[in-house]
């Protein structure tokens, strides 16, 4: 008798359901047009947020900021991480996400703001001082950088994913499953090197893999 996969440990938890109904065609097709009133409020957030993605392709690369540099400054020097700071930084990226799945045709149910809707993201709010190495936020950007390199590749290939999945879904009404799952596992990827790097909730150094 086989035996279930252990559940990951790792602290950032990402993923999306997958639809298993026929979308939207009309919205599917115009998409980029119709995302323009939720890009204009996610824009007006400001300054830059590292998530996953390839703009339209993929999960939303720019926008809203996480409190990185605060959130860094309270840790080396006060060993904090205030509560209110995490929960911006953990709404603000699930609605980063929100944003990018609609924009990646995964779900066409506008993003709300608030709701979680398809889009499940959880990271957990660390005690810096029995948790977090104080001086680890300094260079957990530079020890990212492998990193970096490798969600390119894979941003590029989700652009590709997300041609390919407008076409099937303009035809048939359905997105593959495996273009999903792919873009759902990128979606991961990304989010955990958020986590580790920017939102700087563990010290747990992201895995290499798009798996749970």
């Amino acid at each position: 008798m086989e035996t279930a996969p252990a559940p990951s440990s790792y602290p950032v938890q990402f993923d999306v359901a997958y639809p298993d109904r026929d979308l939207n065609r009309l919205t599917t097709a115009f998409r980029i047009f119709a995302a323009i009133p939720i890009m204009i409020v996610f824009a007006s957030l400001g300054g830059q947020h590292y998530s996953w993605g390839a703009h339209e392709a993929g999960y939303v690369s720019a926008g809203a900021s996480v409190l990185f540099l605060p959130v860094l400054l309270m840790i080396v020097f006060r060993e904090k991480y205030p509560r209110w700071w995490y929960d911006w930084n953990l709404e603000l990226t699930r609605f980063s996400n929100r944003v990018g799945v609609y924009l990646a045709l995964m779900d066409d149910q506008y993003p709300s703001t608030d709701e979680q809707q398809s889009v499940s993201l959880q990271f957990p709010h660390p005690d810096p001082k029995t948790e977090l190495n104080r001086w680890l936020p300094l260079v957990k950007w530079i020890l990212a950088i492998p990193h970096y390199i490798v969600l390119l590749f894979l941003f590029i290939a989700a652009f590709v994913c997300v041609i390919i999945a407008w076409f099937a879904i303009l035809f048939t009404g359905r997105y593959p499953r495996g273009l999903f799952d792919f873009l759902v596992g990128v979606g991961r990827w990304g989010n955990r090197v958020n986590g580790y790097a920017f939102a700087l909730v563990t010290d747990k150094y992201p895995p290499f893999s798009l798996n749970p």
